[in-house]
């Protein structure tokens, strides 16, 4: 077992990057694309064009983007409340998922849901959950589904690290383990939680070995290199369809930005997070491209306008979106009332 994660960034992966080279330029975009949206999230949110609450997933995009490309369409795909980047690599337009933050009728959650209750049945994906932990029972559920009707799939369950100190977290893990079902739990260890360290809130820090006690099978894999978390979500992603049992990876990163808008950030060091920062998982993943000869720096800031084009589209797209009519406010609150069975007259009965 490897030792659990610290304060200290990994170091910085080396050497060719072992993937096939269009693959290789294509986890790059993916991160380009939600960090760019994420950026423009986060000055939208400071104009009053986002409200509510906006958990940024900056610093984080290399699990994300390994990730989704290692899974199939018929995979089902569960997320947090910092769940943009996973919905957009998913295949949620970005226009939707703007208008939805904007809260217009446009957005994929048709404005009722915002940053964190984003979804999509077209692409599989089901939600940003708000509740801390809440999609572990729901991947438990989904995969029960798929093995009871014998189709083909896996539910990957994002979490954060917080969410182990949830009873659903072993109740998930059991019984996944227990009825052998395909879950691949993916826990984004970004080490503070909401806002506390995790040897601060937890006795036993390698979650791996929480994991192990429920008899699944762990890993743990350096989440600030693209690379490495697709090679290793891959395989497990193949070893779950195989074998129709759940497996459990531990993605360690790190979020630049606060837990959300309204958080001071007061509980970490700003030197830890300078530290991190230079383990970014673009310009680390990006200098290796450069040095295998697969990218040039030309080629790289037209990479990143095209993003950034993208996110301007989705924004000019957002704002010309339009409300929901207040006549529609109570739409699909209520099961429409039944309406009553016809009565058969009485029968006629004899005179006396």
């Amino acid at each position: 077992m490897t030792e659990p994660a610290s304060h200290a960034p990994p170091v910085p992966p080396g050497g060719p990057v072992p993937l096939a080279q269009p693959l290789a330029l294509g986890l790059l975009v993916d991160m380009l694309r939600v960090r760019r949206m994420e950026e423009k999230c986060a000055e939208l949110y400071g104009a009053g064009k986002i409200r509510g609450f906006l958990h940024l997933y900056i610093g984080q995009e290399a699990v994300a983007a390994g990730a989704l490309r290692a899974l199939r369409t018929e995979d089902k795909v569960l997320a947090t409340y910092r769940e943009h980047g996973h919905a957009l690599l998913r295949g949620v337009p970005m226009k939707a998922l703007m208008a939805e933050m904007y809260g217009k009728r446009e957005g994929c959650s048709r404005g009722r849901g915002g940053s964190m209750h984003l979804f999509s049945a077209a692409t599989n994906f089901y939600g940003g959950n708000a509740i801390v932990g809440g999609a572990l029972p729901l991947a438990v559920g989904l995969a029960l589904a798929l093995k009871m009707q014998q189709q083909p799939g896996l539910a990957a369950c994002f979490f954060g690290e917080g969410a182990v100190a949830e009873g659903a977290f072993h109740e998930a893990l059991n019984l996944a383990a227990l009825w052998q079902l395909p879950v691949l739990f993916c826990c984004e260890n970004n080490l503070y939680a909401m806002g506390t360290a995790l040897a601060r809130s937890q006795a036993q820090t390698d979650l791996c070995r929480m994991a192990e006690a429920h008899c699944v099978a762990s890993e743990r894999v350096d989440g600030m290199d693209v690379v490495a978390v697709h090679l290793a979500l891959r395989a497990r992603a193949a070893q779950v369809r195989s074998e129709g049992r759940p497996a459990f990876v531990e993605l360690q990163t790190y979020r630049y930005r606060a837990h959300s808008m309204f958080d001071p950030d007061l509980y970490r060091d700003k030197a830890e997070i300078e530290a991190w920062k230079t383990r970014g998982p673009i310009h680390s993943y990006t200098a290796r491209l450069k040095a295998q000869g697969w990218l040039g720096e030309a080629e790289f800031l037209a990479l990143d306008a095209q993003a950034q084009q993208e996110v301007q589209q989705a924004v000019d797209f957002a704002e010309a979106g339009t409300w929901e009519p207040v006549e529609d406010l109570l739409r699909d609150l209520h099961t429409p009332a039944a309406a009553p069975a016809a009565t058969a007259a009485p029968a006629a009965t004899a005179s006396p």
